[in-house]
């Protein structure tokens, strides 16, 4: 993103928030008439100009006003705004609603429905699994020229076998010598925690590697983030579908049916909510950065929550682009905190 002077971040600000509140295209007129910048009419449509050639505003038609692109909603989120702080009141109400559960899970499903209710989103939450529990050992054993079968073995002693398809063809010795660095990084890890982990490796580490190491992190993308299998539906929670019904920019049927089945099928919502697990605190994906097309329209703002100190899982909302950032975004914060400490707490 381009940096802005003070008066195209002053002014963008202002466009951004017209724009959430009313949904209507903003001209130059109703910047001047609401906010008092001490600048004519005309300035800000220089201005305005200036913030579309740079990538941040847009017309949606030739005579209407200016909505925020994504880069436009990505600056604002960024940069510019300032968030609510979440009431005592709504965080008492959280905490008495958060007390009520007896099994872990019911904890997590009220928890979802609340998040749903106070910020009138759709509500989302992955549930943290049996393959939460920390893993023991991991072996590979060759099949073909470039197939190899993975052993896992947990730390209660059950065995997992999964085959992964690798791209060039790998001997004994360096099966050997990958898996035991990935024992090294990864024994006693909940697979959550292995993914964040590989996710580190992958961004930050990767220079520094020699060729072991990265066939090593290799195999391990390969059966942890890039796993074939199907998760379960059981794994994601999603409250609140309808809301989006009254989102008018997401109120096409079409669209609406392809949200709904995307829901439905869960899978892909579930890699994205992965995608927050090595977040420290709120993670937010604007239309496209989701990779996701049926998210286009859609933003996801999401934050992990733990239990016993390890990251078992990820809430969230999505709703509109067009949301208001500022409240949702503590809210969603506060709420990942005082599940944490719920279930802590819990049987």
């Amino acid at each position: 993103m381009e940096s802005l002077n003070t008066r195209q971040e002053l002014l963008l600000k202002a466009l951004v928030e017209s724009f959430i509140s009313d949904g209507q295209p903003v001209g130059s007129t109703k910047l001047s008439q609401t906010y008092d910048f001490g600048v004519s009419s005309a300035t800000i449509r220089n201005v305005f100009v200036d913030l579309e050639d740079l990538g941040y505003i847009y017309s949606p038609h030739k005579s209407a006003g200016r909505v925020p692109t994504e880069l436009g909603y990505r600056m604002f989120v960024d940069k510019m705004i300032k968030v609510q702080p979440v009431s005592s009141n709504l965080i008492k109400t959280l905490k008495i609603n958060l007390t009520q559960g007896i099994e872990r899970k019911n904890i997590i499903k009220k928890t979802n429905e609340i998040l749903s209710n106070m910020t009138e989103l759709t509500g989302i939450i992955s549930l943290p699994t049996q393959k939460n529990q920390e893993l023991k050992q991991i072996d590979f054993l060759k099949l073909s020229d470039n197939k190899i079968l993975a052993i896992l073995i947990n730390i209660n002693n059950d065995v997992e076998n999964k085959v992964i398809h690798l791209e060039k063809n790998y001997s004994l010795s360096e099966l050997q010598e990958a898996s035991n660095y990935l024992n090294t990084i990864l024994s006693g890890r909940s697979i959550h925690h292995i993914r964040k982990i590989l996710l580190n490796e992958l961004d930050e580490m990767r220079q520094d590697m020699n060729s072991i190491m990265i066939s090593a992190i290799t195999f391990g993308k390969k059966l942890f983030l890039e796993s074939d299998e199907p998760q379960k539906n059981d794994d994601l929670l999603v409250s609140g579908q309808t809301r989006l019904m009254n989102c008018k920019e997401l109120s096409d049927i079409e669209k609406l049916k392809t949200l709904f089945d995307a829901f439905s099928e869960k899978n892909n919502i579930l890699h994205l909510l992965d995608k927050s697990i090595s977040s420290n605190g709120v993670k937010i994906f604007i239309g496209a950065e989701s990779e996701y097309n049926v998210l286009d329209d859609c933003s996801v703002v999401s934050a992990p929550y733990k239990f016993d100190n390890d990251v078992v899982g990820v809430l969230g909302v999505i709703g509109p682009k067009r949301m208001a950032y500022d409240r949702v975004i503590p809210i969603v914060d506060i709420t990942a905190k005082l599940l944490t400490e719920a279930l802590k707490s819990s049987d």
